[in-house]
């Protein structure tokens, strides 16, 4: 598989359903913050993704927001959701998905990565032996570098098949 490639293809958050992460083996996940949980810069998360979160952790599947961000933009938002965070992660080097995997006490097969980008949460999850899924962006950004790397992964999205219920997932 490319280091390009998500395990998992979804277009938002509340797509994740208990059966796709009981068939990924998944005990925990990485969550990414823009673009994934909440508007960039924004304090208030997408429409259901509380809920969303409050479930997963009912069914014992532990969480960590892992960020790019720095620790006063992420920090108060992961405090706000209720999720332990690992600022500052330098995705898509596999220092912040370690950092955020010893937290958890897991080994990286059974954590899963799920992000709005192909070159830091996809590529940072599989440099670090994990699953990820790949979210569609849900706003736009304006700074320089998203907009580059929007355009570097649209080839890589073009292969994608977003999963669907009752899949064979399509991107493996």
């Amino acid at each position: 598989m490319s280091l390009l490639m998500p395990t998992v293809a979804l277009a938002s958050m509340t797509d994740i359903r208990p059966s796709l992460l009981r068939e990924l083996k998944t005990d925990a996940i990485l969550l990414d913050v823009d673009n994934t949980l909440a508007p960039p810069t924004s304090h208030i998360p997408y429409e259901g993704v509380q809920e969303w979160i409050d479930h997963i952790k009912s069914l014992g599947i532990h969480i960590v927001i892992c960020s790019n961000n720095y620790k006063k933009r992420i920090k108060p938002f992961s405090d706000s959701v209720g999720l332990d965070c690992v600022a500052m992660s330098l995705k898509p080097f596999p220092f912040g998905f370690n950092r955020a995997k010893r937290k958890l006490k897991e080994k990286p097969q059974s954590v899963l990565v799920v992000g709005d980008q192909v070159y830091t949460d996809v590529l940072g999850a599989n440099l670090a032996g994990m699953k990820s899924i790949l979210l569609l962006p849900r706003s736009e950004e304006h700074g320089i570098t998203i907009r580059i790397r929007r355009k570097m992964e649209v080839g890589v999205r073009k292969k994608l098949t977003l999963w669907n219920e009752g899949d064979n997932h399509g991107n493996q």
